[in-house]
């Protein structure tokens, strides 16, 4: 296994605390044009800055950021409980985000990047970042203002909706609004837009949102989206995470594949 598999392991593990130390390491790596394992070394970079959040689809859960526990939940370390080794796992959290964060200026020209999968995994780190100025929105907007890759923009409006949810700003959720509401935007990226918005607003989704995500998330597409980091982390058993978002965003009533799985098991 390559050290990159190695990384991802030890998330997959909880063990978030040893990978959270080799982020500020791997940040020159990925933004280093010329360095033969950059790709890789982007697209493992912001693991540890992200916990419980395979599988993960809901409303209430997906793209959502807990707050840094060193000043917001002392008691209960940000929510996210306890690694294998005991660690606190929020403290691995907060850690990793604070590399990225500090590296923000370094990993912005990353979404300029002539390789989409650069731009969409660079989008991916950024969203971690803590951002109370705006300036990585603001970047995400502009990169989106001139994107053509149609899976890209949806990358970049994912990227815009789980950052507002960690910084709240009302007129970014009436552009995701406007966004999967506009016909003539790629259907990726429509998805997206809805999937962000739904995870923003307390408003009940609207019957043409329904019918939008009822008509343009078919498999062949949400195979497609598994391209996108954040659906292939929701996703479950024989259920791709564009699915599962659906399932559990607009028709929670509707049984789990996952738990029916392991149910036929025992």
């Amino acid at each position: 296994m390559d050290a990159t598999g190695v990384l991802w392991g030890l998330c997959a593990d909880d063990s978030r605390a040893a990978v959270a130390l080799a982020v500020p390491f791997l940040i020159p790596l990925a933004t280093n044009a010329h360095h033969p394992h950059r790709t890789a070394a982007l697209a493992v970079l912001s693991g540890p800055a992200r916990a419980r959040h395979h599988g993960v689809a809901s409303c209430e859960e997906f793209l959502l950021h807990r707050n840094d526990p060193r000043r917001h939940a002392p008691d209960t370390h940000d929510d996210y409980g306890y690694e294998v080794t005991g660690y606190p796992a929020g403290w691995s959290v907060a850690a990793a985000r604070a590399a990225i964060t500090t590296a923000t200026t370094a990993l912005l020209p990353l979404l300029g990047d002539s390789d989409p999968t650069v731009r969409v995994d660079a989008a991916y780190v950024l969203a971690t970042a803590a951002d109370p100025a705006h300036t990585i929105r603001a970047a995400l907007a502009n990169g989106f203002a001139t994107e053509g890759d149609a899976m890209v923009r949806a990358a970049l409006l994912l990227a815009t909706a789980e950052i507002t949810r960690a910084h709240p700003h009302p007129p970014t959720v009436t552009w995701l609004r406007e966004r999967w509401h506009d016909r003539a935007e790629a259907p990726e990226a429509r998805l997206s837009a809805a999937v962000g918005w739904l995870c923003l607003t307390d408003q009940s989704a609207p019957e043409e949102l329904r019918r939008t995500v009822g008509t343009l998330a078919d498999n062949e597409r949400a195979h497609a989206m598994e391209a996108l980091p954040w659906m292939r982390a929701a996703s479950g058993t024989n259920e791709p995470g564009l699915l599962r978002c659906r399932r559990c965003m607009l028709h929670p009533e509707e049984p789990d594949p996952e738990e029916v799985f392991w149910d036929s098991l025992f």
